[in-house]
């Protein structure tokens, strides 16, 4: 079956629209039949939400269906299920898992959770301790995970645990999905800097995983888990945003704005953060058209480390712009929100909540080794336990 061309998936998204008309079709019902046609994911096999399209032309349907003013899957919402679980599924998942899981959460009916970091296993996740004892056909988990966005309100979770201590801590780790409403999963907020519970940390006792719920062989989860983790890298610093989007965009605003605020020196610091916004915006554009021909390389790292260096500067400097106005923090309300919004809040949310940015989705010293021994090609740093059996690691 040739794969269909930019004028077939116009033809596509037309006839969707005319069966069902976003005005009067109910939101779920019209994203439904959009995963059904194809057109969710073109780029995906056909009966998961896709056309075996060339992802390039994805924004043909997107932009078709935002002149018609359908409806969208909330990304934001679901953006750990949409960047993270979705494609590890795909690359791992087998027949029955595919058709189970990826409709739901594409749609946003089954909010996704990503159950990896530990109090004890941050940046150095392989030393992960949380245990998956095999038992029959199911595997009991106990352990703590921490710093987990959405698991408050998530029905599932990709998780990895330690299934082998006997071998180096690579090796000994295996991938589930994890139910979010099973008996022994508890859920509690970690109150941040901005006065929200966007996070949490999660206690898992006894959790019954029936093997069907694994990911790729046992032992392999680290493997499995790279797929996980390049595209969340991705996903944070790729995102598709127009020009003067993102944290550039309120701080523009306000410069034009409000005149009275301006200097020589703010205009110069501005100047250039702009300039290195919009290098990082056209950096992501060809990052993604890069991935038309694979998946996420150690490049996404490189990305996410520049999301994470821009936001922290651009918000200060925003609140420098501000003065005595700069200084002021709307709301300290104790939330659970299940997304992040940058720009919909004022600059002192903005400039609080983008120290997490250097430590969520791979702390920025580990992306730098990333980039420098995968990218860049220089030697790795000396590891002393890379052969030593995890049980026999010091911790």
């Amino acid at each position: 079956m040739t794969a269909p061309d930019a004028a077939e998936l116009r033809r596509l998204t037309r006839e969707l629209l005319a069966a069902h008309p976003p005005a009067t079709t109910d939101p779920t019902d019209f994203l439904k039949a959009r995963f059904d046609a194809g057109l969710a994911w073109v780029h995906y096999p056909a009966g998961l939400g896709g056309l075996d399209a060339p992802r390039s032309l994805q924004p043909v349907v997107d932009a078709e269906l935002a002149a018609a003013n359908a409806p969208d899957n909330d990304p934001r919402r679901i953006g750990i299920g949409l960047g993270m679980a979705a494609p590890t599924i795909l690359g791992f998942g087998t027949d029955e898992q595919k058709q189970r899981f990826l409709r739901p959460l594409w749609v946003g009916e089954e909010v996704w959770c990503q159950l990896f970091s530990e109090p004890g296993a941050g940046s150095d996740l392989a030393a992960l301790g949380t245990r998956a004892v095999r038992d029959g056909e199911d595997w009991v988990v106990d352990g703590q995970k921490v710093w987990t966005s959405s698991a408050h309100v998530a029905r599932w979770a990709i998780l990895i645990a330690r299934t082998d201590p006997d071998v180096p801590k690579h090796r000994g780790i295996s991938y589930f999905i994890c139910d979010m409403t099973d008996p022994g999963v508890e859920v509690r907020p970690l109150r941040q800097i901005t006065g929200e519970a966007e996070f949490n940390e999660v206690f898992l006792t006894g959790v019954r995983i029936p093997d069907s719920r694994r990911l790729g062989a046992v032992g392999e989860g680290w493997k499995v888990a790279q797929t996980t983790l390049m595209n969340e890298r991705v996903s944070i610093g790729g995102s598709r945003i127009p020009r003067e989007d993102g944290m550039i965009g309120p701080i523009a605003r306000t410069w034009r704005e409000r005149p009275e605020l301006r200097t020589h020196d703010l205009h110069q610091r501005l100047l250039t953060l702009w300039v290195e916004a919009e290098v990082a915006r056209l950096a992501g554009e060809r990052l993604r058209q890069q991935l038309v021909a694979g998946q996420p390389g150690p490049e996404g790292s490189g990305m996410k480390l520049a999301f994470a260096r821009l936001n922290q500067e651009i918000s200060g400097l925003e609140v420098e712009l501000l003065g005595d106005d700069g200084l002021l923090y709307s709301d300290w309300t104790m939330r659970r929100p299940d997304h992040v919004d940058f720009t919909g809040r004022d600059a002192g949310y903005r400039y609080l909540r983008s120290k997490g940015n250097s430590i969520e989705g791979g702390t920025s010293e580990v992306l730098l080794n990333i980039v420098a021994e995968r990218v860049l090609g220089l030697p790795a740093e000396p590891r002393n336990d890379k052969d030593v059996a995890w049980k026999d690691l010091s911790r």
